[in-house]
C-alpha cells in the first residue's frame, strides 16, 4: 500500500513562508532549506548568530523510578549516572551493534529524562525504547507533538539570549539544560547544538514558538542574527566534523567504525542491547579497523558528494565519501569519508575522489576541519 502523505508542518511554518524560505521535504517534514544565501547564513553563524527551526526533531520522555536503568539497557551510554540538569550525546544500537540513531539525552529530574532523536528515526527510537523498557518501572512517552525546538547558534548567541531571560546562562555549561523563561515563554534552555559554535536550543510549547521566534529575531537584529535553514546546518556540522545519521552513521556501522567508541560505556551496571557485538567491534577497531573516518580537503573546486569513491595513487578504490560540500570557512570543497586504515593518516599522498570519472586530488586531514577559538 503506497500513499503519498503530505509533509508535516512545524509551528513556525507560516513564519518561514512569510520570510520567503525555500522549503523542502525533510524526513516527512516541510522544512526551510534556506531563506537567502546559504553562504551568508553559514557565515552569520560562524561570526554572529543564526536562528534555526528544529521542530522536526523527535522528543521522547522517560519517567519513573527506573527510567535511568531503562536508558542504560536501551542505549550504549551510562545515562543513570547523568547529573540532573546535564545532557549527553549517545547512541542507540541494534543487537548486532549497528547504529539505529544518535541521540542527545537530557536529565530533567531524578526520575525524568528527555531523549531527542533525529526526525527520520524518531519512530524507530520510540518503538525500541518502549520494547527495551519492558518489565522496568519506567514509562516511555511520545512527546513529539508537545515541543517546538528553536536554536540560536553562534558567538553572539549568549548575549542575545541574555537580554531575554533571567536564567543563569553564564552558569549553564556546554551540554547542560535548565528550565527558564525566555521572552516570557516557558522553555527548557539547553546549551547544545550542531554547528561547532556556542549556542542554545530552546524546547517550548508549539503554541509559544512564533512569539519566541519573533522575540529572538528582534533581540538579535542589532547583533546581525539571521534565520538559517537546513542547508547551512549541514555545512556547519560538516566543518565541525559532526556525524549525520544516514551518512557517517548507519545501521551498517558501529560507534567504533565511526571513531565514536567513547560513547559506548562497557563499565556500566547490567546488560545493554548490542553489548556483545560492540565488544567485538571494539577489539576489531583496536587491532584491524576496516575503514576509518577522515576529513578530505580539495585541491580544486569540484565538490564531492555522498557515495563517491575515494581512490589511492594506483587508482584502486580505498574508500567512500559520506558527506561533501563547499566549505565557506575554508573556501574550498571538503568531505568526510571512510577510507582504508592504510590511507587514513593525515597527509597521506596520492588520495583522490572520483568525481564523475575524473580523479580529483584531495588532502587527507584530521577531523574536525574547523574548531572555534
Amino acid at each position: 500500500m503506497s500513499h503519498v502523505s503530505t509533509p508535516r508542518r512545524t509551528a513556525l511554518d507560516a513564519v518561514h513562508r512569510a520570510l520567503g524560505a525555500t522549503m523542502t521535504d525533510f524526513a516527512g517534514w516541510d522544512m526551510p532549506l534556506r531563506y537567502g544565501s546559504e553562504r551568508d547564513e553559514h557565515t552569520a553563524v560562524r561570526t554572529r548568530a543564526g536562528l534555526f527551526d528544529l521542530s522536526h526533531m523527535g522528543e521522547i520522555t522517560l519517567t519513573g523510578p527506573q527510567a535511568g536503568a531503562a536508558l542504560d539497557r536501551a542505549l550504549v551510554g551510562h545515562l543513570s549516572a547523568l547529573a540532573v540538569g546535564r545532557a549527553r550525546y549517545t547512541m542507540i544500537c541494534d543487537a548486532d551493534g549497528g547504529i539505529l540513531d544518535d541521540l542527545i539525552v537530557y536529565r530533567l529530574g531524578e526520575q525524568e529524562f528527555l531523549v531527542v532523536a533525529n526526525a527520520s528515526n524518531a519512530q524507530v527510537v520510540l518503538d525500541a525504547l518502549i520494547e527495551r523498557a519492558e518489565g522496568l518501572d519506567a514509562a516511555v512517552r511520545d512527546d513529539r507533538e508537545a515541543y517546538a525546538l528553536i536554536a540560536v547558534q553562534g558567538p553572539a548567541s549568549a548575549a542575545i539570549l541574555a537580554g531575554l531571560t533571567d536564567a543563569d546562562l553564564d552558569g549553564l555549561k556546554y551540554y547542560a539544560g535548565l528550565p527558564g523563561t525566555v521572552a516570557g515563554v516557558p522553555a527548557l534552555i539547553a546549551r547544545t547544538g550542531y554547528t561547532g559554535e556556542d549556542g542554545f536550543e530552546l524546547f517550548v510549547s508549539p503554541g509559544d514558538a512564533e512569539r519566541l521566534w519573533q522575540a529572538l529575531t528582534e533581540a538579535g537584529a542589532p547583533a546581525g542574527l539571521v534565520p538559517c535553514g537546513l542547508s547551512c546546518r549541514d555545512t556547519l556540522r560538516l566543518e565541525a566534523g559532526m556525524p549525520l545519521y544516514g551518512h557517517e552513521l548507519t545501521r551498517g556501522t558501529t560507534p567504533f567504525d565511526a571513531g565514536l567508541g567513547r560513547v559506548v560505556k562497557f563499565d556500566k551496571p547490567g546488560d545493554f542491547v548490542g553489548r556483545q557485538a560492540l565488544e567485538a567491534a571494539a577489539r576489531r577497531a583496536e587491532t584491524a579497523p576496516p575503514r576509518v573516518l577522515v576529513g578530505l580537503v580539495a585541491a580544486g573546486r569540484r565538490v564531492p558528494r555522498a557515495g563517491y569513491a575515494v581512490v589511492g595513487a594506483d587508482g584502486a578504490v580505498i574508500g567512500e565519501v559520506t558527506s561533501g560540500a563547499p566549505s565557506p570557512t575554508l573556501g574550498k570543497p571538503i568531505a568526510i569519508a571512510y577510507v582504508d586504515a592504510a590511507h587514513a593518516a593525515p597527509g597521506t599522498a596520492g588520495v583522490s575522489v572520483d568525481i564523475r570519472g575524473t580523479h580529483e586530488p584531495y588532502e587527507v586531514v584530521a577531523l574536525p576541519f574547523y574548531k572555534r577559538r
